[in-house]
């Protein structure tokens, strides 16, 4: 009973991009800090009129860091990848991209389109720590898909760009 509650606490996000809206539950419960740093950029309308910069089929949907130019947005701080934390990066999962570097991550999110067991935590080394899931698609998993299919292209010395921009309108919490 007392994890239902919890969840039940958990605040919901719209993701409104310009071809439909995604719905996320933010897991605070279970990813705290990167749970709380989506949702100060949320807060501080960063993510508004960025784009999904980053587009690969059967893998994942990244976005939060670049606008329609492919400029990329000042972030603030890394913050601590809590890959650990038991959450898998799976079908319409969101997760903290990064760099190579373990505690690297900012305000670039990924939505998992497949089960990527790969990027899960699996031990403390560089290459075995994971990224760091803190959230989930709730409804609106078909525009994820939508988003998936577009055509990509290179662009600014960028790969899997969006040859038509796929922009966040907004994002919201809405509980």
């Amino acid at each position: 009973m007392a994890e239902t509650k919890q969840a039940e606490e958990n605040p919901v996000v719209c993701i409104s991009t310009s071809v439909g809206d995604i719905w996320a539950e933010v897991f605070v419960d279970k990813a705290p800090i990167s749970a709380e740093n989506f949702l100060a950029y949320v807060r501080e309308g960063f993510y508004d009129g960025l784009i999904f910069h980053r587009v690969i089929p059967r893998f994942m949907i990244q976005g939060g860091g670049f606008d329609k130019e492919m400029k990329q947005k000042a972030a603030k701080a890394q913050i601590k990848n809590e890959a650990g934390n038991g959450l898998k990066n799976s079908v319409g999962t969101l997760a903290m991209a990064r760099t190579n570097v373990v505690d690297s991550a900012t305000c670039q999110f990924f939505i998992n389109v497949n089960d990527n067991e790969f990027l899960n935590h699996r031990n403390n080394s560089a290459e075995g720590f994971g990224y760091a899931v803190f959230g989930r698609v709730t409804d609106g998993m078909e525009v994820v898909r939508k988003i998936e299919k577009v055509r990509t292209t290179g662009r600014g010395g960028h790969q899997d760009v969006p040859a038509d921009a796929v922009a966040i309108l907004s994002i919201k919490i809405s509980s």
